[in-house]
């Protein structure tokens, strides 16, 4: 029976003069929605084209070469990895073997060498395939992460999502800092960005980044490539119980495996992300990654599967917190990172109580400060307590009656005291009263009891009226930020000078991700927030390298709009994004501003540089230590941001910073002012 010819499409592969006789070298066929690797060969006057990976551990074949022995006529061309040998022509092993290499037709033409191969068959969907949908209808807009060797079949998943424009992937330089912009990316939005890796050290490198979500309650799913199932359990190369080692930091960490319902999983591991405001894992052992999906499987979905979070609180214990309310005189509010998303409410309750708003330093800027320079912040709004806080809050907690707390976790660093009444609201029972008692625990979602607390005291509350007082307790304070201004011991710009220009200059619903250190002790003191800003921070985990990585995140939520049609992304819309950082923390991620420049990210960086690492020589002081080891060399900074392709500026005289700053601000891709600063001035 006569077969019919297989249909072949014919490539150019080199020009005559590029493979001498005696070499071989790996070529690319661009087949469209695939690339295929050829080993071509050069052996005595003829070329070859063979299948570029080795049957038995996939080497390279064209980073081989032909060995021939001395005067025999015999010429192999050898596998670089371990040494196999296979005619340069035929791609038969000497000795009988049957484990020889496919090979392809070749044409010498006028113009060069050409290699027919059949054309690409269609792509099968795969197991993977189904999951990236999946992604896509839970509304995951974006992944961050390192292709490689252990994620090659999820990678293509996702490339064909990013293909039809309904996922961006942010290519990164250490899976680190792709942890870190997820983390901040579910930090600012409230729904799980993703973050990819391969096995082994790629996914231990998510370990930091996955704590940091997870201890600041923020969505985020990490997806990490694995070894071949046949070889689980030996010791193979890269291989770690990625489900174990997560297992302490994910609230869901599971295996996709061939028999998993690929679908479900995902549609669990992405309501664990954002119903539990947790990490969810999932491990993609290489093989099942591009497994034939069975026909027709749907993907995933939420429809049906997340309810409201619209918590009431008991009625008994709202009515005895009503009634403190309503009898206090100098209530006073307090909110935490966990009002983020409800701060119309809570003002509205303000407004009526006429009280002052504090926050907790990660809740910075979700109230404005009064009479900030941009946008004249909130009349009520009181500033930061704690160690990175203003004396203004510290005052008005300290002569109050009644703590009102929303959203707070009274951490150490809060610096709530335990001294007052206090009613504590939150959607999470074990927050509540976890430090200390409280006066009363109260179990509700932060907006719905704002606005019941509202309907309660209107009109019958005894609160005093606080604006007065607090825009004059702001005029003391900024008297004393105005005297620091001239503050100048010779070794560089103080902090108060740097954080009063970007009061002035940072754009009203800006975007700010600070790191750690004193430069983010001094931004929590002196910067004055509009109330429009979102400001995030490595909060309970303090994790030195979180901003820069951070800001690439909060660049990327500011693009979500462009591959979904969900009107909630319209609020980040194209808003501008700054990264605060030290010296100390940018060099954990310098690296990453080539990620930032590759994207064309507008981010705006502005680092405070004394070459040292300021907080822990502090640290030091104060223990009573001898300040050791905290010295740092550096790079010009500048000089490096700019060699990197983005806008580079050093700052060493205060007068300068406006014009730094407003120039970085003008220039449409990643920019650095770097600033020399003074170590103790802060």
């Amino acid at each position: 029976m006569t077969q019919t010819p297989v249909p072949l499409t014919w490539h150019k592969v080199a020009n005559y003069d590029d493979l001498p006789d005696g070499r071989v070298k790996t070529v690319v066929i661009n087949r469209g929605d695939s690339v295929l690797q050829v080993c071509l060969t050069h052996h005595q006057g003829q070329f070859g084209a063979l299948q570029n990976a080795c049957p038995h551990q996939g080497g390279p074949l064209g980073e081989g070469s032909i060995e021939c022995a001395d005067g025999s006529k015999h010429c192999y061309l050898r596998c670089p990895w371990h040494g196999w040998d296979f005619h340069p022509l035929t791609g038969k092993p000497p000795g009988g073997y049957d484990d020889g290499l496919t090979t392809y037709p070749v044409e010498e033409r006028d113009d060069g060498i050409y290699v027919g191969v059949e054309a690409e068959k269609p792509h099968e969907r795969t197991v993977t395939d189904v999951m990236a949908e999946s992604l896509v209808a839970w509304g995951l807009t974006h992944v961050f992460g390192m292709v490689g060797h252990s994620n090659l079949g999820l990678a293509d998943a996702i490339r064909r999502r990013c293909l039809a424009a309904e996922m961006e992937y942010i290519g990164i330089r250490h899976e680190g800092a792709a942890a870190f912009a997820a983390s901040a990316f579910g930090k600012l939005t409230g729904r799980p960005a993703a973050c990819l890796t391969i096995a082994g050290p790629g996914a231990t490198n998510l370990l930091t980044g996955c704590w940091d979500a997870r201890v600041d309650r923020a969505p985020l799913l990490a997806l990490t490539g694995q070894v071949n199932q046949q070889v689980f359990g030996p010791g193979a190369f890269q291989e770690l119980p990625l489900t174990e080692a997560f297992g302490a930091v994910a609230a869901f960490s599971h295996l996709c495996l061939p028999g998993s319902d690929h679908a479900e999983l995902v549609n669990l591991a992405m309501k664990t992300a954002l119903v539990e405001r947790n990490v969810a894992h999932i491990v993609f052992p290489d093989d099942v990654q591009t497994m034939p999906a069975k026909p027709d499987t749907p993907p995933g979905s939420p429809e049906g599967r997340v309810a409201t979070i619209e918590i009431t609180p008991p009625t008994a214990e709202f009515e005895r917190s009503a009634a403190l309310l309503r009898a206090a005189e100098r209530p006073v509010i307090i909110v935490g990172h966990g009002a983020r998303f409800e701060m119309p409410a809570v003002i509205a309750l303000a407004e009526e109580l006429r009280c002052p708003i504090l926050t907790t330093f990660k809740g910075k800027g979700l109230v404005g400060d009064c009479g900030a320079p941009i946008n004249g912040g909130h009349p009520l709004g009181g500033g930061v307590l704690g160690r990175s806080g203003t004396p203004i809050a510290s005052w008005f907690m300290n002569e109050s009656d009644l703590l009102l707390v929303f959203g707070a976790s009274f951490s150490n660093h809060t610096g709530i005291t335990p001294k007052k009444p206090t009613i504590q609201i939150d959607t999470d029972r074990m927050v509540l009263g976890k430090f200390h008692g409280v006066e009363i625990p109260l179990w509700g979602e932060i907006g719905v009891t704002a606005s019941a607390f509202l309907e309660a005291v209107r009109g019958q509350n005894a609160s005093n009226d606080h604006t007065d007082e607090i825009a004059a307790r702001w005029s003391i304070w900024r008297n004393e930020k105005r005297s620091r201004l001239a503050d100048d011991l010779g070794h560089g710009v103080n902090s108060a000078a740097v954080f009063e220009s970007m009061s002035r200059l940072v754009p009203a619903d800006a975007i700010i991700a600070v790191d750690v250190g004193n430069n983010t002790y001094s931004f929590g003191r002196y910067f004055e927030a509009s109330g429009r800003q979102a400001v995030l921070m490595s909060g309970y985990l303090g994790s030195i390298g979180f901003g820069y990585p951070a800001a690439i995140g909060a660049w990327a939520a500011t693009r979500a709009h462009r591959v979904s049609g969900d009107a909630f992304w319209e609020r980040f819309k194209d808003r501008p994004v700054f990264a605060v950082t030290g010296d100390g923390g940018f060099g954990q991620y310098a690296w990453e501003v080539n990620t930032a420049v590759k994207h064309g990210m507008n981010i705006t960086h502005v680092l405070l540089n004394n070459n040292e690492l300021g907080k822990i020589s502090k640290e030091q002081r104060a223990g009573a230590w001898e300040v050791w080891e905290t010295r740092l060399t550096n790079p010009n900074i500048a000089e490096y941001v700019t060699s990197c392709g983005g806008l580079g500026l050093r700052v060493t005289e205060a007068a300068a910073i406006d014009g730094a700053i407003e120039q970085a601000m003008a220039y449409p891709g990643p920019s650095t002012v770097e600033i020399m600063t003074d170590v103790e001035l802060i």
